[in-house]
């Protein structure tokens, strides 16, 4: 009898991987990300899936204001990955981060796009205030980062006022790629790496150089996460060779 039972034991530790040493678990883990980072994120999921195939990844993506509510509400989140240092500077003030994960991801750049077909003669951001537009497009400032860039812009020119009379504000970048691509409005102020995508808009040209803040993007694991240890190793994935050239593809700079 105690033969059989010792049997039964060993095949169970088998079964388990000896207590889990050889065999990893399946773990979720919950991505909250820009709504910039849709493309690359998506196919950095799948790239990391590759070798990882117990890892399964869901993201939320949206405006860093957003994403940053939701994680100080409760909200199930593992890592994220901000288009602005505003969010995330809010997050670790209220010790939401996971201690020494925090780190500078990838730079982008502003632009000024406008549907391809227009006929406004838009060449520069000054000509937002003219006649020449009616309609701008810009995220909404208070959650929406790019949208937050764009004020810094507009006021470092002396024309935000003027600007804000025409302006209509999406919940994130991508509302304001859409509402450009439609011809909803006549230009709007999107990421470089958003106008890249598109084949239905043109960029007019880049924010002057100095008239806004550096568009870095940070990231890092949540506290409450409950697979720390998943989580740390897809953030270091991140600043990977491979994963390097998934957001060049898409139009981002690394920073390390």
């Amino acid at each position: 009898m105690k033969k059989f039972l010792a049997i039964i034991c060993a095949a169970a530790l088998l079964m388990t991987g000896c207590g889990g040493d050889n065999v990893e678990k399946n773990v979720e883990l919950h991505v909250s990300a820009a709504a910039s980072l849709t493309n690359a994120m998506n196919e950095l999921a799948e790239l990391y899936a590759k070798e990882n195939p117990n890892v399964k990844i869901v993201f939320n993506f949206g405006s860093s204001g957003a994403l940053q509510q939701a994680i100080e509400n409760g909200g199930e989140t593992d890592l994220f990955f901000s288009a602005a240092q505003k969010q995330m500077n809010a997050l670790d003030e209220k010790g939401e981060l996971a201690e020494g994960t925090r780190k500078d991801l990838l730079r982008n750049e502003v632009v000024l796009i406008v549907p391809n077909d227009s006929n406004k003669n838009i060449s520069d951001f000054n000509d937002v205030a003219t006649d020449k537009v009616e309609k701008i497009a810009l995220g909404e400032p208070k959650g929406v980062p790019v949208g937050q860039y764009s004020e810094e812009i507009f006021t470092t020119l002396n024309i935000l006022d003027a600007v804000k009379a025409k302006a209509v504000y999406g919940s994130d970048v991508r509302q304001v790629l859409a509402w450009t691509e439609s011809g909803e409005v006549d230009c709007g102020v999107v990421y470089a790496t958003d106008a890249a995508i598109s084949d239905k808009v043109k960029v007019i040209c880049a924010a002057p150089e100095g008239s806004h803040k550096p568009v870095i993007y940070p990231a890092a694991v949540i506290k409450s996460s409950k697979n720390l240890d998943a989580a740390k190793k897809f953030l270091e994935f991140t600043g990977s060779d491979a994963a390097k050239k998934v957001f060049a593809k898409y139009g981002f700079t690394s920073i390390h």
